[in-house]
């Protein structure tokens, strides 16, 4: 953890004074938190049973918020479901909502906390803000009344919205984000009724935030937020349950912040016996915090320095052709079978990697994936693979996906590929992994035994080639190539016929 060497007042001071824009840096923070679950089973309780639940909750966050703050942070985000879980119905979870108005209302609810009604959450989250002078990112539920001049209003008279809230450190309230994607499961929440593209200045950069699903399904908000409006870092509240060999928790959220070259705060809930764990801070050249913890209960607090404008840095990664290598290769040899393997319900396009070293290609429909690499040595007791999907993902969420990987199968059975596996034996010397991506949109990952990220161990070129930069320091789960072509995913549930 990094200690910053000015007390927060003193740098902003000195900001002002010397007449500039901000900070070139700052100290960023996420918290992993194992919340205080409501129940096995959705069960309607009194408001006030309620608020002892949240509180509970709210008392941990307090105490990251506070640790957070006398390590220098500016900001701190915490996860989605945070502050009071999950496992509802719509009637079961109203006790745990609060009207949540418009940020323009100037408000600081420390200070005026009834000004619209009765909401002891939000007081609480805006004076942990300004009694810690931090600014403070949370999840929450919103209700808003509605009646049959809405057409779309639901029976029961009410909207419920799966929200982020943001508080300045002075405890303004400053953003308000509706979730737009919601997961399968969130029956009891509806919609946000179009994407938000919520943003906002800080003497640390331009933020902007949305939540877990948002960055896998569908494009917007998260990519008008980072190339139309510009956004320097991402907060990211989420309840992320980890899905190898491709979408680990800090895998993705890595290989996202890398692909969209922005900063990333991803909070994560701490549940491992629901595969839920894992957050970070990430920078567009690689993770500078991350914790991926699947064997005790405890959450994590977690504080490091980021750049406050990217783009400007010295190490913001250049564009890359993302099909340009891929396409200019001509043959490549042996030539190995291939067969079928299941990657989270999508059938992938395997060849087996038979040989230590060697160039390899599959394809699937119009994406072609080229494989050159060595391994140290080639264990008899271990089976690689590098698989190829072009297509649309249809469970849990539809979106379309082309998707370069080299995996670890299960095991020496190759119908094990595209099965989940944690730990492996083989090292590569080398490894470059490119393919024929129709799609600007690609996230490049590298996840080592254990489920450990490989910072500074390879790198993106400009041709669209994701290399190793010297052997690889642990043995490899997955490496892969994750491309998402927005343009065809199936229309947003708000917009699609029924």
């Amino acid at each position: 953890m990094i200690a910053f060497p000015l007390p927060i007042s003193a740098v902003f001071l000195t900001a002002v004074t010397l007449g500039v824009s901000g900070l070139d840096t700052y100290i960023a923070a996420v918290y992993e938190h194992a919340v205080i679950l409501p129940g096995a089973t959705p069960e309607l309780v009194p408001p006030e049973d309620a608020l002892k639940l949240m509180n509970q909750n709210l008392d941990v966050l307090e105490g990251a918020i506070k640790a957070a703050s006398e390590q220098g942070a500016h900001i701190i985000v915490t996860p989605e479901d945070a502050i009071y879980g999950w496992v509802f119905t719509r009637e079961t979870i109203y006790p745990y909502l609060e009207d949540i108005p418009d940020p323009q209302v100037n408000w600081v609810p420390c200070n005026d906390p009834e000004r619209f009604g009765f909401n002891p959450v939000q007081k609480r989250l805006s004076c942990m803000a300004r009694n810690y002078s931090i600014y403070v990112v949370a999840n929450m539920g919103d209700k808003k009344p509605c009646n049959s001049s809405d057409p779309k209003c639901p029976s029961d008279g009410r909207y419920h919205y799966n929200t982020d809230v943001v508080y300045d450190s002075d405890g303004k309230f400053v953003a308000r984000y509706h979730k737009y994607n919601l997961f399968a499961s969130e029956t009891y929440f509806n919609y946000a009724k179009d994407p938000q593209f919520i943003h906002f200045n800080t003497p640390f950069g331009k933020l902007g935030v949305f939540t877990c699903a948002d960055m896998l399904n569908f494009g917007e908000p998260a990519v008008s937020l980072v190339e139309k409006f510009r956004v320097d870092t991402v907060l990211f509240p989420t309840a992320w349950m980890n899905t190898l060999p491709l979408l680990s928790a800090v895998q993705y959220y890595s290989a996202w912040a890398m692909g969209m070259r922005v900063n990333l705060l991803a909070a994560n809930i701490h549940k491992p016996r629901w595969d839920i764990t894992g957050s970070g801070i990430f920078a567009p050249d690689g993770p500078r915090a991350y914790h991926f913890d699947m064997k005790t209960q405890n959450g994590k607090l977690l504080v490091a320095e980021l750049d406050a404008y990217p783009r400007l840095s010295p190490t913001f990664p250049p564009a890359v052709n993302w099909h340009l290598y891929a396409s200019s290769v001509k043959h490549l040899s042996p030539e190995s079978p291939v067969f079928i393997g299941t990657i989270y319900f999508d059938n992938f396009t395997f060849t087996e990697l038979s040989q230590e070293a060697g160039n390899y290609t599959v394809c699937q429909n119009g994406l072609c994936c080229h494989l050159n690499y060595r391994m140290v040595e080639k264990r008899d007791d271990e089976v690689y693979a590098l698989g190829a999907f072009d297509g649309l993902h249809v469970i849990e969420g539809e979106y379309y996906l082309q998707i370069c990987t080299l995996l670890k199968c299960n095991n020496t059975d190759v119908k094990s590929c595209g099965q989940k596996v944690d730990t492996a034996r083989t090292r590569f010397d080398s490894f470059s992994l490119s393919g024929t991506f129709n799609t600007t949109y690609v996230f490049p990952e590298v996840l080592l035994t254990e489920t450990q990220l490989a910072p500074g161990e390879f790198q993106v070129l400009t041709d669209g080639r994701l290399v190793s930069k010297h052997r690889i320091s642990k043995p490899v789960l997955t490496v892969a190539l994750f491309g998402r072509w927005y343009e065809k995913d199936s229309p947003h549930p708000l917009h699609a016929s029924p």
